[in-house]
C-alpha cells in the first residue's frame, strides 16, 4: 500500500469509474471503426492528430513514449496512415538509427477536418445544457483531468545518485534560485550519501515516465528524521503532488524507526508553509542554523503514518 493510503479502492467506486468510462467512449464515439465519421478508428485517427500537432517531424519512439503504445501496434498504424499517402516516414539527419515521421499535406487537411468535426460533436453537447449546467460540467472535468493525472503520477524511491535524483535537485535549485531574494546557493543540497541506506531516503515523481517532483529525507539523530526539498515542476502544480511526497517522505521515516520529522522553509514559501500546516505540521523554535530557514515545523509519527 502506497504511503498515505488509509484504505483499498473499495469495488463500488472501481464499478463508478469503469462505469463512466463505457458512457463517455459511447457518447463520443470512440468504438465507432469509423470514428468521427472518418474512414479510420480512433487509434488512427489520434496518432495522425498527435503527428500533425508535432508542427514538424517527430520521432516513432517519442510517439510511443508520448501516446504508452505497443511498438508492434504503432508500427501496424504507421504502415496504414502511410498506405493512404497521409505521413510520411524517413530517418533523422543525424542519427539513422532514428525513425521520423510527418503529416503529409493529405494529412493535415485530414487532421484540420477532424477537428471541425470534433469540435462540432463537442458544441452539440455543450448546446443541450444551459450556460449554468456547462459551466458546472466544464468545472467537473477539470476536476476529473486533475485527479486523474494526479493517479496517474508514481512516486517511486531512487538512489540519491541517480540522474533523475540530480536533475529534480537541479531544477529545485534553480526554481528557488528565481523565489529568494538573495538567491541559493546550490551547496545546501543533500548529498546523495544522506538520503540513501539507512540514513534517508530520495523520491521522485514520474508523470508518463518525465520527473516532475521530489523529496529528500535525512536522519538528524536517533528517532528524528529532517524532510528537505520537497519541489514539483510548475507544470505538476496544483494537483496535490507534494502532499503525496510529503506523505511517501513520513511513511519511509517510520519504516527507519523515526518518530519525530522536522523541516524549515523560506519566508518566500508561503504555500509551502500552509501545505506542511495542514498536513499537522507544529511550527517550532529553531532546531538548526540555516540560513534560507525562517520557519521551522515538526510532525510526530504515529503508527499509521
Amino acid at each position: 500500500m502506497e504511503p498515505g493510503t488509509l484504505e483499498p479502492v473499495s469495488a463500488q467506486d472501481v464499478a463508478a469509474l469503469r462505469r463512466f468510462n463505457r458512457y463517455f467512449t459511447r457518447r463520443i464515439g470512440a468504438l465507432d471503426d469509423h470514428y468521427l465519421g472518418q474512414d479510420r478508428p480512433l487509434g488512427e485517427a489520434r496518432l495522425l492528430f498527435e503527428i500533425a500537432e508535432s508542427r514538424g517531424r517527430i520521432s516513432l519512439r517519442e510517439l510511443r513514449e508520448t501516446l504508452g503504445l505497443d511498438a508492434g501496434y504503432l508500427s501496424r498504424m504507421v504502415k496504414a496512415l502511410e498506405a493512404q499517402g497521409l505521413v510520411r516516414v524517413g530517418v533523422h539527419s543525424d542519427d539513422n538509427r532514428l525513425r521520423m515521421i510527418e503529416p503529409t499535406p493529405a494529412g493535415r487537411a485530414e487532421v484540420h477536418e477532424q477537428n471541425r468535426r470534433a469540435d462540432a460533436l463537442a458544441a452539440g453537447l455543450l448546446d443541450a445544457l444551459s450556460p449554468g449546467r456547462r459551466v458546472q460540467l466544464i468545472e467537473a472535468m477539470a476536476t476529473a483531468q486533475r485527479l486523474l493525472r494526479l493517479a496517474g503520477i508514481t512516486v517511486e524511491h531512487a538512489d540519491g545518485a541517480s540522474p533523475d535524483a540530480r536533475a529534480c535537485l537541479d531544477a529545485y535549485a534553480a526554481d528557488i534560485d528565481e523565489r529568494f531574494p538573495e538567491g541559493f546557493d546550490k551547496s545546501d543540497l543533500v548529498e546523495p550519501q544522506e538520503v540513501s541506506g539507512d540514513a534517508g531516503a530520495f523520491f521522485v515523481a514520474y508523470e508518463e515516465g518525465r520527473p516532475v517532483g521530489c523529496g529528500a529525507l535525512r536522519r538528524l539523530k536517533p528517532g528524528v528524521g529532517e524532510i528537505r526539498h520537497v519541489w514539483v515542476h510548475r507544470e505538476a502544480r496544483r494537483l496535490g503532488l507534494a502532499r503525496r511526497i510529503l506523505d511517501a517522505l513520513e511513511g519511509a521515516a517510520a519504516a527507519r524507526g523515526l518518530t519525530v520529522v522536522r523541516l524549515d522553509t523560506h519566508a518566500t514559501l508561503t504555500e509551502a508553509q500552509a501545505m506542511y500546516r495542514a498536513s499537522g505540521y507544529t511550527e517550532i523554535p529553531a532546531y538548526v542554523d540555516h540560513v534560507y530557514a525562517a520557519h521551522w515545523f515538526e510532525k510526530r509519527l504515529g503508527p499509521t503514518s
